[in-house]
């Protein structure tokens, strides 16, 4: 039995579900430390952007890239992130796992919110991420005055994994955001 409950812990430590979470505390609590429990080392990211309001490199290759790219980088830009992942999360033994995101944030420099959403698209081996592809759908800057009722209402969602009924449950009356839930659902029933 303590063999069995050894087994089972590390596959969880090493599972898919646990990269994704701990890249998001990365990612959305500017920790990059952390890349390293979740990314392999030649680990490959690729991003296809179809807005004009945020700019990524198409790919990055190595975890210390990734790292700088989406976490250091990130971080110098933007704060109070709050990363959903509108899903159920993979299970134990997955090795691949897509998902669409939504994303809740603040501009460092204006106080402007950030709403955008896409779709991940996860492979692990070994443990570790081996491959993330990032789709940015959209990605709409709001007036700061937005910003507080905006993350007033993103605290409140189940983090990071987030299933749509909870998104489009108590919607502030933000445009944008209410847009994007309609979005999300479209996609879910396709």
């Amino acid at each position: 039995m303590i063999g069995q409950a050894a087994a089972c812990e590390r596959t969880e430590m090493m599972s898919l579900r646990r990269n994704i979470e701990t890249y998001i505390l990365a990612k959305d609590g500017n920790r990059p430390h952390l890349m390293a429990e979740a990314f392999a080392e030649g680990a490959e990211l690729s991003m296809l952007v179809k807005t004009e309001e945020i700019d990524f490199p198409q790919k990055v290759y190595g975890r210390e890239a990734i790292e700088f790219v989406l976490v250091s980088q990130f971080a110098g830009r933007f704060e109070n992130v709050y990363t959903f992942c509108v899903a159920d999360p993979p299970t134990a033994d997955a090795d691949a796992f897509v998902c669409d995101w939504l994303v809740c944030m603040t501009e460092k420099g204006t106080g402007a919110a950030r709403l955008g959403f896409g779709q991940y698209a996860w492979i692990g081996e070994s443990g570790l991420v081996r491959r993330l592809r990032i789709t940015i759908e959209e990605m709409r800057v709001l007036h700061k005055s937005v910003a507080s009722p905006l993350l007033d209402w993103a605290k409140t969602r189940p983090y990071p994994w987030c299933p749509l009924d909870r998104i489009k449950q108590d919607l502030p009356q933000i445009g944008a955001l209410q847009r994007v839930a309609c979005m999300l659902a479209e996609r879910q029933h396709t």
